[in-house]
């Protein structure tokens, strides 16, 4: 009867100890499917010979036999290799079969589970052997001595049964596992507390291990989608064709470089597969370290050649004397230099120490994770702020961008004014690089980031057919307001971006500094317009002066011009106030403050996170504190720019100068400016970041309370009483 008790604890029955299960499937009889989540041995019920006291005792402890076999059964069956793929096999047939395979059994973190079973199994045997032993050693062999041996397995045999039952019923795999046994550890049982840690730290294997290909080689190990790095898949066309004008832009400007791809759009978080107990933060430091090094052991072959030009032009010696001296600094760049193997081992040995470890710290872990991320971050640091000559970059774009070379873009918008004038073409970009030439040419002696700047210019079809149906002639000056300043406003710039840079320009970077150019070139616009204004009517004077002065005509008529357009000259003087104050305080206060700010920050990081991340502050106040943030402002500012354009140009039609017209712009005009000044000086904005700067432009536009004297009436602009009828129109 012992032997038999001994056969049915490792999972045989026989004809005492049988299982109900397999009796009612030989019946014929379907079996109950909740007897699966029960012990289903039990002793023969036709057994005589024992007490009910004995049979419940016998009962009891072979449930241990089941237990023993359905936790061999799940460990054989997650320990199967034979869904192994063979290396000949093609990626789409893997892929396909993948689907299939990841809700199934076939799961790394499954196989680590099952060998910490198998380990709790063999102890179990053990255990079983030892009684054996004793039974036969002893003259009297009683059934106290099996029940002795085997109550602690009582223990934690059925909670790790219901655990299997679970990891089948649900399909947890991966992350979720893990998750699962981080969760089951928090018992009060020590002895299950201890089993389930030891599976726990089997699955961790397989992480860690994951985590080594990641952070140390910048590979993605993980066939069967289980680690809560993944790589990101096009799985239906509306994805793929979200991202084609991104991917088409970054293939421009990087020659369709992999890595740049893999940077941006190539792998993401997994939440599902995330256990709880690492912090969201964590595993954005493990992505992020994954893809510095990636970049770091996969140089591009074009960069080789800019860092060694970078390095040649920035030096103290000329390119000739550098080939002379320093014959071996042509050498291609290789992975070594970039991440060197001291700092690769370095990775690997912090990921080593966690692995070993019998216990998964939380501390201990993120604060490797943190180390780890700090030695990528500052590597990419160097190979993008030093080795990519990032600030002569940046100060390129603020150049370019942000309109710090005033002179070459005020000749530009000199030798294209006329252009401007007109409608624009769908030829408008070529049209304008005749102007944009012109200008370099006048200005620009030698920048070597010039190459890298190109004129676009995107034009609306609905400006394309209004000037079909609407050609420009005699009188048409007044149709061109509503038009001429809109699709002239598609005029931006592209900027050439070589790998590295991409990682830190990218294409929503660009984008915000378009907008802001758009902006700033509006604005340089309108003052020049006013500018010119003045300019080309005090000439217009001049000539007309010296034509009547030698014709002797009669100057009535020009007098009572002059009269009617006096207080228009007041209307154009607060224009170019606001306007000049506006762009003052954006390229002084705004600009210059904050591109100081970034170069101190530039100069104290080592770490190219704290960069890309100061570099983003850096723009969005720029938008911030140039009000491109506000709507209500932009479209006032926007409105203000057309109106001052619209009475440029009215204006300058002198042959046909409406005084009605006029005055409706100049009331339009002080009703924006009027509700300019009262939004700027809300308490809204005088609580935010733009306080301190914004008070320096209230200053200088209120200096005399003259803002403030009139925000709630109207510019003291008066019309003067003509004689001859308003209606008509003065003729010079």
């Amino acid at each position: 009867m012992l032997h038999e008790i001994l056969l049915a604890l490792l999972g045989y029955t026989g004809d005492l100890i049988i299982d109900e299960r397999e009796r009612q499937q030989s019946a014929g009889v379907s079996p109950d499917d909740s007897v699966s989540d029960q012990s289903t041995f039990k002793l023969a019920p036709d057994i005589s010979f024992i007490s009910p006291e004995e049979r419940d005792i016998i009962e009891n402890i072979i449930k241990l036999g089941f237990y023993y076999r359905e936790l061999d059964r799940f460990a054989k069956k997650s320990r199967n290799l034979s869904w192994t793929r063979s290396g000949n096999e093609s990626p789409s047939s893997r892929i396909s079969e993948l689907l299939k395979e990841t809700s199934g059994n076939h799961s790394l973190y499954r196989r680590a589970i099952a060998n910490g079973i198998v380990e709790i199994l063999s102890v179990y045997r053990s255990s079983v052997l030892l009684i054996e032993q004793k039974l036969m050693s002893d003259s009297l062999p009683i059934l106290a001595t099996v029940t002795q041996g085997l109550n602690k397995f009582l223990v934690f045999f059925p909670p790790l049964y219901e655990l299997i039952l679970e990891i089948e019923r649900d399909c947890i795999y991966g992350g979720k596992l893990l998750n699962l046994l981080y969760k089951r550890c928090h018992c009060g049982v020590p002895e299950l507390q201890t089993c389930i840690k030891r599976l726990l730290w089997h699955g961790h294997q397989v992480m860690y291990n994951q985590l080594t290909c990641w952070m140390v080689y910048g590979i993605l190990h993980d066939q069967y989608g289980e680690f809560f790095i993944t790589r990101q898949q096009n799985k239906n066309s509306e994805h793929e064709s979200s991202h084609t004008d991104n991917i088409q832009k970054m293939a421009r400007v990087s020659n369709n470089d992999e890595s740049l791809i893999d940077w941006s759009m190539g792998f993401s978080i997994s939440m599902e597969m995330l256990p709880d107990y690492i912090a969201v933060c964590v595993a954005e430091s493990v992505l992020f370290a994954g893809k510095a090094i990636r970049v770091l052991r996969n140089p591009s072959s074009s960069f080789r050649s800019v860092d060694v030009l970078t390095h040649q032009e920035t030096g103290p010696q000329t390119f000739k004397e550098s080939l002379r001296k320093e014959p071996s600094s042509n050498a291609a760049i290789t992975r070594d230099e970039l991440l060197p193997q001291s700092e690769a081992d370095k990775i690997e040995s912090m990921i080593k120490v966690l692995q070993e470890s019998s216990e998964f710290h939380k501390r201990s872990f993120e604060e490797a994770i943190g180390a780890i991320r700090t030695i990528a971050a500052s590597h990419l640091w160097q190979l993008v702020v030093v080795r990519a000559d990032l600030n002569g970059h940046l100060k390129a774009i603020k150049d370019y961008f942000l309109l710090a070379k005033g002179d070459f873009f005020q000749s530009f918008l000199e030798e294209s004014r006329e252009l401007m004038r007109l409608p624009p073409r769908r030829t408008a970009e070529a049209d304008l690089m005749v102007p944009f030439q012109m200008a370099i040419t006048k200005t620009i002696s030698d920048d070597k980031y010039l190459s890298k700047v190109s004129l676009r210019v995107n034009i609306r079809s609905n400006q394309v057919d209004l000037q079909k149906s609407k050609p420009f002639g005699d009188g048409g000056l007044s149709a061109l307001s509503d038009t001429s300043l809109d699709g002239w406003d598609g005029i931006s710039l592209e900027y050439s971006v070589d790998w590295p840079l991409q990682l830190f320009f990218t294409q929503e970077v660009l984008t915000r500094y378009q907008r802001i150019f758009q902006y700033l070139l509006r604005l340089k616009r309108t003052q020049m317009e006013l500018e010119k204004l003045w300019e080309s009517v005090m000439q217009q004077g001049h000539l007309d002066f010296a034509r009547r002065h030698n014709n002797h005509e009669n100057t009535e008529t020009s007098q009572q011009r002059q009269q009617h357009l006096r207080p228009m000259w007041r209307v154009r003087e607060h224009m170019v106030f606001l306007i000049r104050n506006l762009q003052f305080y954006i390229q002084v206060d705004v600009i210059e403050s904050q591109w100081n700010t970034l170069q101190s920050h530039i100069k104290e990081s080592r770490d190219f996170t704290d960069l890309v991340r100061f570099h983003q502050a850096y723009l969005s106040t720029l938008i911030s504190q140039s009000f491109l943030d506000i709507g209500s402002v932009s479209r006032i500012l926007d409105g203000i720019m057309k109106l001052c354009l619209q009475f440029c140009w009215k204006i300058e039609n002198q042959d046909d100068v409406n005084i009605d017209e006029l005055a409706r712009i100049a009331e339009e005009y002080n009703r924006k400016s009027n509700s300019l000044y009262t939004i700027l000086r809300s308490s809204r904005l005088a609580g935010s970041q733009r306080a301190p700067f914004l008070r320096r432009f209230l200053l200088r536009l209120n200096f005399n309370s003259y803002f403030e004297a009139t925000v709630h009436g109207v510019l003291n602009v008066k019309r003067s009483q003509p004689m001859i009828p308003t209606s008509k129109r003065l003729q010079l």
